[in-house]
């Protein structure tokens, strides 16, 4: 099939819609798919079609850059070109120049599929309204209103968030598909640095922003009774990164790194951990907490009921109450005290990683576009 997957960015992989969107392109191309990408900001693959970035939703766009994408804008003749002959259409974010190629789409037929990746709570974190219900909930009646009602089927990539759609009036087909695990994400074996050998390493890794709650790992780790043998990692970017730094000096007793890491790295930081923490408030599913499980690092997880990520926690222990510093620490203390659990536990979670390979749930989204596409062509 000719499909198009339309996301406002697929620049760097500064967010994880657009990892999300690369793991898609690639897999549905080997397996046979012509796959083209139809974005504001590219990359150098071939078959992507890049219109140039919208600045005239300049709140919006602001909040979303904040977040490591952008707004794209309405270019015509690129966007009739990307989808000339077009068999299906999928689309990842559901702003202006998504909604103006979905009218497009219907009004000449091309079957069409969406995906739901941007909570509410990631845009109004960012202007420090992350705990407004009303504002949240008006927001996802505004993605609704404006942009979702017009599918038959909307891509979930967790139950929870499936569940918030349905609460808010989602009349569509809700898919619940896992957004899966790459297969560089396993086991290796990886030499700790000579600088970390005497120190519990815990790491959380993602997006530096208010709603992740990187300060509550902060706190945590300081409120340890172990705090002089821990040292915290936070690969990562974003708006928060300047905050979480101070405030990791002023607190931690050991000299954390916060900052962006390539993904070789990555992977075998998440091979030598000691702990993996996973403290975000608001997340459709968290990839990253699945990669470092999927390495064999044992997780510790917010209980948030606007986090899907508490669904990996296998024991009691590898979760916390969310926003509880203390209670985080407690776990944290809890799985320095029981090494011998945490390696027999460990083991369970890479198997467990097993039925989330993103090859399975490429799998699942293929079935998903071929069906659309059929009901366009009975």
């Amino acid at each position: 099939m000719k499909i198009v997957v339309v996301i406002d960015y697929f620049g760097k992989t500064t967010n994880g819609t657009t990892m999300t969107a690369r793991h898609l392109v690639s897999r549905l191309r080997a397996k046979g798919h012509d796959v083209r990408v139809l974005t504001g900001i590219g990359n150098d693959w071939e078959g992507v079609y890049a219109t140039g970035i919208d600045k005239g939703f300049l709140p919006l766009y602001w909040a979303c850059k904040a977040h490591g994408f952008i707004m794209a804008k309405v270019n015509w003749k690129i966007i009739k070109e990307a989808l000339e002959g077009a068999d299906v259409v999928h689309f990842l974010t559901p702003f202006h120049f998504s909604r103006r190629i979905k009218i497009y789409c219907d009004k000449h037929g091309i079957a069409t599929t969406s995906a739901f990746h941007v909570q509410p709570e990631n845009i109004t974190s960012s202007i420090y309204l992350g705990k407004w219900k009303a504002l949240n909930s008006w927001i996802y009646k505004l993605y609704k209103d404006y942009f979702y009602r017009k599918f038959d089927v909307i891509h979930c990539p967790s139950q929870m968030i499936a569940n918030q759609l349905a609460s808010h009036g989602y009349k569509a087909e809700l898919k619940v598909i896992s957004n899966g695990i790459a297969p560089k994400f396993h086991p290796i074996e990886a030499q700790r640095p000579e600088e970390y050998k005497d120190y519990y390493l815990i790491a959380m890794v993602g997006r530096i922003s208010r709603e992740k709650r990187q300060d509550l790992l902060i706190k945590a780790i300081a409120h340890s009774k172990y705090a002089d043998k821990i040292k915290l990692l936070l690969p990562g970017s974003g708006p928060w990164l300047m905050d979480i730094r101070n405030m990791a000096k002023k607190y931690l007793k050991n000299e954390a790194y916060i900052g962006w890491m390539q993904q070789e790295d990555l992977i075998k930081v998440l091979n030598y951990l000691d702990l993996y923490v996973h403290a975000s408030d608001v997340e459709i599913e968290a990839i990253s907490c699945m990669e470092a499980f999927a390495c064999g690092m044992v997780p510790v997880i917010s209980d948030s009921p606007i986090s899907a990520t508490s669904q990996f926690a296998l024991t009691e222990n590898n979760k916390f109450k969310a926003g509880d510093y203390k209670d985080l620490s407690a776990k944290i203390d809890y799985w320095i005290e029981h090494d011998e659990e945490k390696k027999a536990l460990s083991k369970q979670y890479v198997e467990y990683a097993k039925q989330y390979a993103v090859d399975k749930c490429v799998d699942q989204l293929e079935n998903m576009l071929i069906e659309e596409y059929n009901k366009k062509h009975v």
